[in-house]
């Protein structure tokens, strides 16, 4: 099992150790072309560098800790139309550090993703919107291409919810119109608000379901078990590729710090349950997650890897015990 985390890596002081910069539309918006230019292509270049410097770190780390989400300002404002047109004079500059983070990746054995925004919505009934779901899905693939993937089914894996009015339907409509690359890396996971796991099981034959079970949780009000039959239907959507689902609890002071939260007795709406915690600080439900013991575990969580790390000494603990 592995223990992924999200985005930003921390040091003990609680500070970003190799942070992504980025830049807004409005001020990019503002500059002459050459100097755009040069604030994508050096932003670009310190994101790449700085993703390398992590990748650098979690290789140091036992194996069970070798996996990250990657954050999706890695090339800053890359689909706005102004600045897709200026990263094609030099993005051929950056393919030697795409190539090197990719390579190194796969030496270490360091499983990758991304999670394109709640804006990427590949259901949704705006052409309008589909449209820029599908630009936003071809840059995260464009990211994993560069780095070397997108050869083989899940070699890297891109999640996106099933959100939007048009649901499954819509959903698979978009699906095909995109590149076989993003085909092999596209997940999807169910959500809080809009897809149950139910729904969201009727994408298998066509990407790979993320199994997210505080979403679950929220929505159902129900704690999904690994002997639950639909578990089985969503490993079988990964083929011979290990799963992955997503664990988050509610914020420290909504739940309690033990025992299973019955979302009657915590008088709050499903909308403050939503909210991540720093810290996983109840252990029934960290018993409940790693019980998933055939699914490697994206952490969702404030404190990243540091909280993520508390959950692996924890999960030694309880091997030794």
């Amino acid at each position: 099992m592995k223990l992924g985390f999200a985005c930003k890596y921390l040091d003990s002081e609680l500070k970003q150790v190799f942070p992504f910069r980025a830049t807004t539309r409005t001020r990019f918006l503002s500059l002459p072309d050459e100097e755009k230019i040069k604030l994508i292509h050096e932003l670009a270049t310190v994101n790449l560098t700085n993703l390398f410097l992590t990748l650098e770190q979690l290789a140091l780390l036992p194996d069970p800790l070798r996996m990250m989400r990657i954050g999706s300002d890695l090339l800053p404002l890359y689909t706005v139309p102004d600045a897709t047109i200026l990263y094609k004079t030099f993005l051929p500059d950056l393919y030697p550090l795409f190539k090197k983070c990719g390579d190194f990746s796969r030496k270490n054995n360091i499983r990758l993703s991304f999670h394109p925004g709640q804006y990427s919505v590949l259901a949704s009934d705006n052409p309008l919107v589909v449209e820029r779901a599908i630009e936003d899905v071809e840059y995260h693939a464009l990211c994993a291409k560069l780095m070397g993937y997108g050869q083989t089914f899940q070699d890297f894996k891109i999640n996106i919810h099933m959100n939007g009015k048009k649901g499954f339907e819509g959903f698979k409509n978009s699906f095909g119109k995109l590149s076989p690359e993003a085909k092999l890396m596209l997940t999807v996971e169910n959500d809080e608000i809009s897809c149950s796991l139910d729904e969201v099981l009727q994408a298998r034959a066509l990407c790979p379901i993320v199994l997210d079970i505080h979403h679950h949780w929220v929505k159902e009000n129900a704690f999904i078990q690994p002997d639950d039959p639909r578990i089985a239907v969503v490993k079988e959507s990964w083929k011979d590729v290990r799963p992955v689902l997503h664990y988050s609890i509610s914020q420290e002071g909504i739940i309690p710090d033990q025992g299973w939260p019955e979302q009657s007795l915590l008088g709050v709406p499903k909308t403050k349950l939503r909210a991540h915690s720093n810290y996983y600080f109840n252990d029934t439900l960290n018993e409940w997650a790693l019980s998933f013991s055939e699914f490697d575990i994206m952490c969702e969580v404030k404190m990243k890897n540091l909280a993520r790390d508390r959950l692996y000494e924890y999960y030694l603990h309880r091997q030794e015990s």
